[in-house]
């Protein structure tokens, strides 16, 4: 179930940021060939429309859209139809086309965001806007520590604590500060804590330790008081944004500091997730419930957004960066030369995913 939830995610994903790409170079009289669902070979024709055909391919990781002339040759540079060619639009035309599968993938995010708001999404206390009150609010793990004790007594984020237990004393309903006193107050015994996952009632036993640092007992979660926030449509859409927003910057701001790592040669693996790892957590999403993997979704959309707008081959940011350049020099870029940049940035992409991959399947292992 999880690996096809991923795969219907995924072509939410791919397919919206396709469109983007598809209804642009449209509106701005670009002949597009192909739209295809999956990567070929291919299956079958879907259905033709105008001079678009609409295609099913085998491997469902991803989608694509053939715009006429965005990689130059003979025939779309010189041809017949070479006004309606990518490669002799006006620089701004091109740059449109180019962030247009991007902006959709924000506007996809947005969407999820502000129905999951009408719905009921959940969230800190302190972060809801004036006026709102969230309901259900409760004490949640937000992240366990690898080896800690809450990771040996398989504790995950997500579960609602619901009480803790040691002896005869026993804390119902605790916050962020009860559960630190009575931590604190029982180090280096087993306390039995009792919470939900997924909506069903569990029990783990853990025993505080020491942290090699601070010296303060603790059982290796983070945590928030979490409840539901319920907004009304407008008010939703409002907050859809900005939530958007602040996401959208905080992972640009994630994603800076692993490529600065990676420069520098201290890049750490172990929080990327590939196919494999993304599989997993789709998974606990949809265990969570279906507000849980729409937030998921979105996050994944703002991800793709970003990532394709990185100055690298291969990628929109990295046609954006030759379309700069073409601009500063007052020339094209030597077809053959922006072509076998873009294959050789694309190769290395896909060795990249493959090192994700391996690390996602050692991780499992």
């Amino acid at each position: 179930m999880s690996i096809i939830i991923f795969i219907i995610i995924l072509a939410v994903l791919v397919v919206s940021h396709e469109f983007g790409h598809y209804i642009a170079a449209k509106k701005s009289g670009i002949k597009v060939t192909e739209f295809g669902f999956g990567y070929p070979p291919r299956i079958c024709k879907l259905f033709t429309k105008g001079e678009t055909e609409f295609t099913l391919n085998w491997l469902p990781f991803g989608g694509f859209v053939k715009i006429f002339g965005e990689d130059a040759d003979d025939e779309n540079t010189n041809g017949p139809e070479r006004d309606r060619s990518f490669v002799h639009k006006p620089a701004r035309i091109k740059a449109m086309v180019l962030v247009a599968g991007v902006f959709f993938n924000f506007i996809l995010a947005w969407l999820l965001i502000s129905i999951g708001f009408m719905s009921g999404l959940p969230t800190s206390t302190g972060a809801e806007p004036a006026g709102y009150t969230l309901n259900n609010t409760a004490l949640v793990i937000t992240s366990v520590l690898p080896k800690s004790p809450a990771d040996i007594a398989k504790l995950k984020a997500g579960d609602k604590i619901i009480s803790l237990a040691e002896g005869k004393d026993l804390l119902n309903n605790p916050n962020t500060d009860t559960l630190k006193s009575f931590i604190t107050s029982h180090s280096e015994k087993e306390i039995n804590i009792l919470y939900t996952r997924a909506g069903v009632s569990e029990s783990a036993t853990v025993t505080p330790k020491a942290n090699l640092l601070s010296g303060t007992p603790g059982i290796g979660i983070g945590m928030d008081m979490i409840g539901t926030l319920k907004l009304p449509v407008h008010i939703a859409v409002w907050e859809g944004l900005k939530l958007t927003w602040d996401l959208t910057k905080h992972t640009a701001g994630s994603l800076w500091k692993l490529v600065h790592d990676a420069v520098v040669g201290h890049a750490d693996l172990s929080g990327i997730a590939g196919p494999v790892g993304i599989v997993g957590i789709v998974g606990d999403a949809y265990h969570f419930g279906f507000i849980y993997l729409l937030s998921f979704t979105a996050l994944i959309s703002i991800n793709l957004a970003i990532i394709n707008l990185l100055p690298f081959p291969a990628l929109d940011g990295g046609r954006l960066l030759f379309l700069i350049i073409e601009k500063i020099k007052g020339s094209r870029i030597n077809p053959k030369i922006a072509n076998a940049i873009n294959t050789i940035g694309f190769a290395i992409l896909i060795i990249f995913m493959l090192i994700v991959t391996y690390h996602d399947i050692i991780k499992l292992i």
